[in-house]
């Protein structure tokens, strides 16, 4: 009966979590009676329902704006007004890129040139995907990215598994070594001893078909192979995708969500602040991302692939039958794609002048272009302005050139992309959430929660200030792995930001490097979106992903430290505390 019983709650324990979680928390609000408290109540509930994804996340980001009236913490009117920011409308830009690009196919281009650029070994191969998905992850979604990339590398493992390959694996038997890493059993030669092939232990269905039915020309593998060397190069195929996607999202400012977060954050607490801008952006995080990217690839070629790195550097004549037969299918899917079309060299010409516009808006070691034409207000002008620019041009300009014979040609006038388009590319849900993060931030300044929980936090400075900051993004990538990345800092930034200014430590120093290791959720097939994608192709298991993940993270969060203690120091000025950033009042809550 109780096994029943406890059978039949399990079945309803997102409904149990969402009525039980503010029922027990009640009394914060009830007993305390204080500002402070009714908004931790808020943050503690949004908190809960965000991690357990009770509730969608979008439905919980408009919690603020039923809870902070009745609480008294601020307007109806005034939560409404911080739910649409800047972001929104850098968002809608990028987005509109994005579009253009999958529609025209420009990332398929860009992913097959860059993959016979490096060649078909399997380890060039691998940092050829990863390199391509990380570029394109730097100016779409990286869940787009990975979406498009995908497809791509789910052909080249078809061709692999389908190549006749039993003398090369003979050879490599002989004279290879293989190390298959973390899975140290070594491989026993299976074509030599009619191994029964491989399977794997997860099937497709084992992640949210809602995020896999994104996936575009997906396959459903039945999980055999030849040898336990092409399952792990499948696997290491699998999870470069889905770790340079994140790898290469840090690089720009629109490349996440968090980042995005991050920027609109200090916009709005420390306005004054103007050194946060796409230049300096990309000169602290594009090193970091290439340093990533390189060990992340020794890291994954040494656990799926092997250790003889020697053989990297074989003669190009000297291809085995499978990476033959890999060439052919890299080099027919890029034929297939013919001459570029004028649709993908404009959007590559936008794609060109968004960045650029970007990058010399405001450079700082220069004078950008919003100061030189637009002197009397060039703080008015954001990259929230160029993204928008260019994505109503995308709207506007044909995407094919006007026949002089309508009648025979028959085509009616065609934009580049449509608001149709553009509407299946929009992540909605990313944008409810982002401003309802900007609501619970605005909510815990106007109440007093953040000061408060910065003062808690202030036996802190007594460490040095790199501990601090390496605590701080040991917890943050821990609570990423099962939470949104959006909502990990959607709920630290309000935390952080003002504990460094208790600390008397310039807020970048805590607040940069926490945005980054934001985005570093590589353990499990629920941490993102990308990595959903990827298990749910069917070549991986969930401890694959977490024996990979954990070297991943300790290589990411190390390669932000490094960049942070050194040429980000200088860069952002993170060893001086700046005059934008007032060290608040010390407040007594003794009565709490």
């Amino acid at each position: 009966m109780m096994k029943r019983f406890l059978k039949g709650a399990w079945n309803y324990q997102k409904l149990l979590i969402i009525i039980l979680t503010p029922l027990l928390l009640l009394p914060l609000p009830l007993v305390i009676q204080k500002k402070e408290s009714e908004c931790a109540f808020t943050l503690c509930v949004m908190a809960v329902y965000w991690l357990t994804e009770a509730l969608p996340l979008a439905a919980t980001a408009l919690l603020p704006a039923l809870l902070f009236p009745l609480f008294g913490i601020m307007t109806s009117s005034q939560v409404a007004g911080v739910y649409f920011k800047d972001f929104h409308l850098l968002l809608i830009g990028v987005i509109c890129l994005a579009t253009s690009i999958e529609k025209w196919g420009l990332h398929r281009r860009i992913a097959l040139r860059l993959v016979t650029v490096v060649g078909v070994n399997p380890g060039w191969l691998m940092l050829g995907f990863m390199s391509s998905c990380a570029i394109l992850s730097m100016w779409v979604q990286n869940t787009s990215a990975v979406a498009m990339v995908m497809p791509i590398v789910e052909a080249v493992i078809q061709q692999i598994l389908n190549a006749e390959g039993e003398g090369e694996q003979r050879q490599q038997a002989r004279t290879g070594t293989s190390n298959l890493g973390l899975e140290l059993e070594e491989s026993e030669g299976p074509c030599e001893t009619n191994e029964e092939p491989i399977k794997t232990n997860e099937q497709p269905d084992a992640v949210d078909h809602s995020i896999s039915a994104d996936v575009h020309c997906q396959t459903n593998i039945d999980g055999r192979y030849q040898s336990r060397r092409e399952h792990m190069m499948c696997k290491g195929l699998c999870l470069s995708i889905a770790y340079s996607s994140s790898i290469g999202g840090i690089s720009t400012l629109p490349g996440t969500s968090p980042n995005l977060i991050f920027a609109e954050y200090i916009n709005q607490f420390y306005p004054e602040c103007t050194s946060v801008n796409f230049g300096n952006w990309i000169i602290l995080c594009l090193p970091i991302s290439v340093i990533a990217l390189l060990l992340t690839w020794i890291w994954l070629h040494w656990m799926f692939i092997g250790s003889d790195f020697r053989a990297l550097f074989r003669p190009s004549g000297e291809r085995s039958g499978r990476e033959t037969a890999t060439a052919r299918v890299i080099e027919e899917e890029y034929s297939m794609l013919g001459p570029m079309s004028p649709q993908e060299i404009v959007t590559g010409a936008m794609f060109i002048l968004m960045a650029s516009l970007w990058v010399f808006r405001d450079p700082g070691f220069i004078t950008g272009w919003s100061s030189l034409f637009f002197p009397q207000h060039s703080g008015h002008v954001s990259d929230a302005t160029v993204a928008i620019l260019l994505g109503v041009m995308f709207f506007v300009m044909p995407a094919h050139k006007p026949s002089t014979d309508l009648q025979k040609d028959g085509r009616s006038y065609e934009a580049m992309i449509s608001w149709k388009e553009f509407q299946a590319c929009m992540p909605w849900e990313v944008a409810l959430l982002v401003g309802g993060g900007f609501a619970l931030a605005e909510g815990t300044k106007v109440s007093g929660l953040s000061s408060y929980v910065a003062n808690l936090l202030s036996p802190l400075g007594s460490l040095p200030v790199i501990a601090t900051v390496t605590i701080a993004c040991v917890i943050v990538t821990s609570v990423t792995e099962v939470a949104s990345n959006a909502a990990t800092i959607t709920i630290f930034l309000p935390i952080l930001g003002p504990l460094a200014e208790s600390l008397h430590v310039n807020p970048l120093y805590m607040l940069i490097p926490t945005t980054l290791c934001t985005s570093f959720a590589y353990l499990l097939p629920s941490s993102n979106p990308s990595n959903a994608i990827v298990f749910s192709y069917g070549h991986l298991t969930t401890m694959d992903m977490v024996k990979a993940g954990i070297g991943v993270n300790v290589i990411c969060v190390l390669a932000v430290l490094f960049a942070v203690t050194t040429w980000g120091i200088p860069l952002f000025d993170l060893d001086t505390y700046p005059d934008w950033a007032r060290t608040p009042p010390q407040t007594n809550f003794s009565t709490w």
